[in-house]
């Protein structure tokens, strides 16, 4: 298996101010459907559906 790139700290800014922006753009009515679209792009674009799920794991870990 291909190790997944990880990124910066910076990187990692940059996602979490673009992520919340859009929430914020989708509004309290869409943001969850927002934030399932995101997640199924992603796990598309990412091709592993194993991985995807350890990613489900991990997130839920300490909500």
């Amino acid at each position: 298996m291909t190790p997944i790139p990880a990124l910066t700290m910076p990187g990692l800014e940059t996602v979490f101010d673009a992520l919340a922006s859009a929430i914020d753009l989708a509004g309290p009515e869409k943001a969850e459907l927002f934030l399932v679209k995101l997640a199924l792009l992603n796990a598309n674009a990412l091709g592993d559906a194993q991985v995807f799920e350890r990613q489900i794991k991990s997130a839920l870990n300490d909500l």
